[in-house]
């Protein structure tokens, strides 16, 4: 451990840890840039670099939206499966719907995706299954109903039925896109 400059101890933070705290900042304050953000952070004993923080703020799903006064802060998706309205809630199309955090995070991590009834059993590399899950979970996607994610497998949950095997051609047509 080593003191800060007002004597307040800090320590390296683990990835949750530091991103519990980014998440705890959002939801209290208004946090117009990312140099706000770091220096919110750095207050409260977290020392994180300008890299890190963009990679954690787009793990996170925070996006800027303009706030009732004007200006432009960082938010976060809401808490208890509430979603940033993202695209029609009615399309099929996971391309469209997905926004580009799920599509880069499919690219690289989705290897298979099985349906059976309304459910898809989707693999990944292991310990990957939850970042994608939540991509997939923080997308206005209204033909899932849900995930539940593992350390290497994700059920995906479809509304209707019969539509897994819809929803795992998607998902796949999404992972197989490229640039």
């Amino acid at each position: 451990m080593t003191a800060n400059g007002e004597g307040q101890a800090t320590a390296p933070m683990t990835k949750a840890a530091r991103q519990a705290r980014i998440t705890d900042v959002l939801t209290r304050e208004d946090i117009r840039s990312q140099s706000d953000l770091a220096k919110r952070l750095s207050e409260a004993g977290v020392q994180v670099t300008q890299a890190t923080l963009s990679r954690d703020l787009d793990e996170l799903g925070a996006v800027k939206l303009r706030t009732a006064d004007g200006h432009l802060a960082y938010v976060l998706p809401g808490e208890g499966g509430e979603r940033l309205q993202r695209t029609r809630p009615d399309t099929l199309d996971l391309a469209e719907a997905s926004g580009a955090r799920l599509a880069r995070l499919a690219e690289d991590l989705l290897v298979s995706a099985e349906a059976s009834a309304n459910m898809v059993i989707v693999r990944t590399p292991p310990g990957a299954a939850q970042y994608l899950a939540s991509a997939i979970d923080h997308t206005d996607f209204h033909a899932i109903l849900g995930t539940i994610a593992g350390d290497d497998t994700i059920l995906v949950i479809s509304r209707d039925p019969r539509g897994g095997e819809e929803l795992a051609a998607a998902l796949l047509r999404l992972a197989d896109r490229r640039p």
